[in-house]
């Protein structure tokens, strides 16, 4: 015992008990190569190989049974997980940033304007010819006077209810505790739900619709629809044989965000045979789109939603067509025509945006161009417009909004026309590579001469284009602003007292938004996509 306890007692310092071996690795294999001497008894020796045996299958065991994947499927592995949430969300709001927010008190704002009198070529007045002899008389009540003729006002009185507008959000107690290390989900739910309300009145001071009186009010569905079988050619493909059933309604933005739509119209049926089916729809006052249905059965619950047109004509084709512009290919999987079965464009808690106001009968000018910017002359279309405003109020406007969309056909109209006036520069850094692309930054006002920035609004549906003044060009107007939200209570933010396992918050604002002077706006709207 002693000689053995020698040996394994060198084995173990040196990492191996034979002369002229590299050391060995384990204590097993230290145990091994001493047991290779041979140096024990017989039984001694046969003992010790038994044990290290023994050792080697339970050390097979050990490392067999732990992995990624064993004895647990999702490991003993930790997770790295940043903290907190990453908060991926657009959320400008120009329109929000850029117009005044003054105070209002009592339930409602009222204005009176004078909208013309003589000699403004306003408001429906006349001219008259002032020159007077001796013997011009005016009558000034019952009595003439040797005076000159006597001028007329126009004049309006506006009243624009206040209403009310509220976001909520809750976190249980459940959640709020358990991600405590994480993330505060306290302060996340307020932010979300005050950014969210911020959104919500960008949208509405574009888009939308108000219901009381001197508001806009809902938008009709269109009055006629008719439908024709026409031969596909090009990008449209012939839809199935089959008779099909078409409804459509009047968007006053976009729909699938709740700004919404008209009721459906009457149902159309057209039968076809190896054709597309060509949707041809009535304008309507204020509307900024026409949404199209159709089904293989009658009853709006068997239509399903196939596209949205900003001109009135829309091509229904088969598969492989393009799913934007005026044509989309038939489907069976959009939304079900009953959303609209009651009108969603306008709310009685609501006010007229941008948009209304400016597809109404109060707008400067309205250049309903039912197609594509021009190739040939580019930016005519707002050039109209211009020339419009001028004519009738002298405006001279600050901004057009477009959309993303719209903008880039606007800059390829410009490449592509071969009479257009620009400038494209491009730079070449060192000896390889060029800079491509350029963009339509203004429009320069071809009747007064002043530069209109074009602005890119996020939430600006495809198809309209509003011109915008932000003041008047006139002294002593007495409108400071154009456009301005009048406000009893700006935003407020409440943390509810807790009656439950939540904490809950809500926001909280009243007021209206308003154009004192819409005609001197004017939009260029039915711009289909190219």
């Amino acid at each position: 015992m002693d000689e053995y306890q020698a040996e394994l007692g060198k084995a173990l310092s040196s990492g191996s008990s034979v002369p002229g071996q590299a050391p060995v690795a384990d204590p097993v294999s230290a145990l091994e190569a001493m047991a290779a001497t041979k140096s024990l008894t017989p039984d001694a020796l046969a003992g010790l190989n038994n044990a290290i045996s023994a050792q080697r299958l339970a050390m097979q065991d050990i490392q067999k049974d732990i992995s990624l994947t064993s004895p647990l499927s999702t490991s003993f592995a930790a997770f790295d997980l940043e903290a907190p949430a990453k908060l991926l969300t657009p959320r400008p709001t120009p329109l929000r940033n850029r117009i005044p927010r003054k105070k209002g008190v009592g339930t409602s704002h009222r204005v009176k304007r004078i909208t013309g009198y003589t000699g403004t070529g306003t408001g429906g007045q006349g001219q008259i010819w002032p020159g007077v002899s001796e013997t011009t008389t005016t009558a000034f009540g019952s009595i003439n006077f040797e005076r000159g003729p006597k001028i007329s006002y126009t004049a309006d009185d506006i009243v624009l209810p206040y209403n009310s507008y509220s976001l909520s959000d809750s976190v249980s107690f459940d959640a709020n505790f358990s991600g405590l290390g994480y993330q505060d989900l306290r302060q996340l739910s307020s932010t979300s739900t005050l950014y969210a309300t911020m959104l919500m009145e960008e949208r509405m001071m574009l888009m939308g619709r108000g219901t009381a009186s001197g508001y806009s009010g809902a938008l009709a569905a269109p009055s006629t629809v008719t439908l024709a079988a026409v031969t596909a050619t090009g990008s449209v493909t012939a839809l199935a044989n089959n008779t099909y059933y078409v409804y459509v309604t009047a968007d006053a933005g976009v729909s699938s965000t709740g700004f919404g739509e008209s009721v459906l119209t009457s149902v159309q049926s057209q039968a076809t045979t190896s054709q597309a089916i060509t949707v041809t729809i009535s304008p309507v006052v204020g509307a900024i789109a026409y949404n199209v249905y159709a089904g293989t059965t009658t009853g709006a619950a068997n239509a399903k939603y196939q596209g949205r047109t900003t001109g009135t004509v829309f091509t229904l084709g088969g598969t492989g067509t393009s799913s934007t512009g005026n044509q989309a290919p038939y489907t069976t999987t959009g939304a079900v025509a009953t959303r609209a079965s009651s009108d969603t464009s306008a709310y009685s808690t609501g006010y007229d945006g941008i948009l209304p106001t400016l597809l109404g009968s109060s707008s400067g000018y309205i250049n309903n161009i039912a197609g594509t910017f021009s190739n040939t002359n580019p930016g005519t279309e707002f050039q109209s417009v211009f020339a419009g405003l001028y004519n009738s109020v002298k405006a001279d406007p600050d901004a057009i909004l477009i959309n993303g969309s719209d903008r880039k056909q606007l800059s390829d109209s410009i490449k592509g026309a071969a009479n257009a006036n620009y400038r494209l520069n491009i730079t070449q850094d060192e000896t390889t590579g060029a800079i491509l692309g350029s963009v339509v930054g203004g429009i320069v006002n071809e009747v007064t001469g002043k530069s209109v920035d074009l602005i890119v609004h996020p939430w600006l549906p495809q198809g309209v284009a509003p011109v915008i003044s932000w003041t008047l060009p006139i002294p002593d107007t007495e409108v400071s602003d154009v456009w301005s939200n009048y406000l009893v209570q700006d935003y407020m933010g409440i943390q509810w007292p807790v009656t439950q396992f939540a904490y809950e918050f809500s926001t909280y604002f009243r007021g209206t938004f308003f154009c004192t002077a819409p005609a001197w706006n004017g939009i260029v709207s039915g711009i289909t996509a190219a």
